[in-house]
């Protein structure tokens, strides 16, 4: 589905300093890096006065008070009902737009509790209309040196084949607006993670979801590859793969926890003897341009999809080179229109399954 959208001039980013495990120790000077880096984005940092107070000289900055922190370990409803004017929601709240009042920022990001944040967010900012849920989108790396984007990856445990439709939209969406996609043959492409390629296999919700995904496909919503399985993920197979939330999370625990074994391994290989040790400095440079490729800190931010507003999810022991990258996703997101992309993308695919049934009729 291709449309046209012109980029943003400027892009103002809201940005929860206080989040995270290491908090402003952390996101401040993440957010100075991404400032010399970035001359058309302005931040709205929002934490506790003491914690701003470093950046108040600070150009293309603005400071936003809050008086309370939502911790990593606060229950859902500790943020939501006390927690009133923690520096999440109130960064949350820049992206809400008021009655001819327009949002202050054009998204957010947070290294915060990833259940509160969906929660507050969910709360303030609503869901956007044809979505009944969001969903957490990341991309891992491929044997392309590109990247393949997944979700769900752990917002809905339990997903219906709708939602798993409306999951390929978003990410469509998110794909073409962080790549600028034109469209056409350039169009993303999306799989359903099974455990077979043949239409045959998989669970009734999946066998209905790909019928859903081909049937988007033809009407020209999505760019339907068909089913795909684990490892065509990190071969590249496609641009998008679509789950629910409950896999796509033990999914990329499980690849986090594979490629923090393989580092560890190949550190300890090389560390055996004094001979293994010298064969290390030989290797060095090729060692050095394997950790840049599989480095989890480049992939850093996950974007919450579905929401009447853009919202990043930082990892919450991310450094500030890591949490640096969350907050350039955010920026090419918003640059590109991202909240307007899905907006279209949902309202081509409303129009085409009212059309449905009356095309049918004649």
């Amino acid at each position: 589905m291709a449309a046209a959208f012109e980029p943003l001039s400027r892009v103002r980013l809201a940005v929860d300093v206080m989040g995270g495990d290491h908090g402003p120790a952390v996101t401040l000077p993440a957010c100075e890096s991404f400032l010399a880096r970035q001359p058309h984005a302005e931040l709205l940092l929002v934490g506790t006065p003491s914690a701003l107070k470093p950046a108040s000289s600070w150009a293309r900055c603005r400071l936003v008070e809050a008086t309370e922190v939502v911790t990593m370990d606060d229950p859902v409803e500790v943020a939501l009902r006390k927690k009133r004017d923690s520096s999440m929601r109130v960064a949350l709240a820049l992206l809400k737009a008021a009655d001819a009042v327009p949002a202050q920022a054009d998204a957010c990001v947070s290294a915060g509790n990833t259940g509160a944040l969906m929660a507050v967010a969910r709360y303030v900012l609503k869901t956007l209309d044809g979505i009944d849920r969001p969903a957490i989108a990341t991309v891992l790396p491929n044997r392309l040196d590109r990247f393949t984007t997944v979700l769900d990856l752990g917002a809905n445990v339990d997903c219906q084949p709708e939602h798993l439709l409306q999951f390929a939209l978003m990410g469509s969406a998110l794909v073409s607006a962080v790549e600028g996609r034109t469209g056409g043959d350039d169009e993303p492409t999306v799989g359903l993670l099974n455990i077979g390629e043949e239409s045959i296999k998989g669970s009734e919700v999946i066998k209905r979801t790909a019928e859903l995904l081909r049937e988007a496909s033809l009407h020209g919503d999505i760019r339907f590859h068909g089913n795909v399985e684990g490892n065509d993920i990190f071969k590249g197979t496609t641009d998008i793969v679509v789950c629910d939330g409950f896999v796509g999370n033990v999914m990329l625990k499980s690849s986090e926890g594979l490629a923090s074994m393989m580092g560890e391994f190949i550190k300890q290989e090389f560390s055996r003897s004094p001979y293994s040790k010298l064969a290390a400095l030989v290797a060095m440079p090729v060692l050095r341009h394997f950790k840049a490729r599989v480095d989890h800190r480049r992939y850093n931010g996950a974007a919450l999809l579905g929401l009447r507003g853009l919202v990043f999810k930082s990892h919450g022991s991310a450094d500030a080179y890591a949490f640096e990258h969350a907050l350039v996703r955010a920026y090419d997101a918003a640059r590109n229109r991202l909240l307007e992309r899905v907006q279209a993308r949902l309202a081509h695919s409303l129009q085409s399954h009212t059309q449905r049934p009356l095309q049918a009729a004649g």
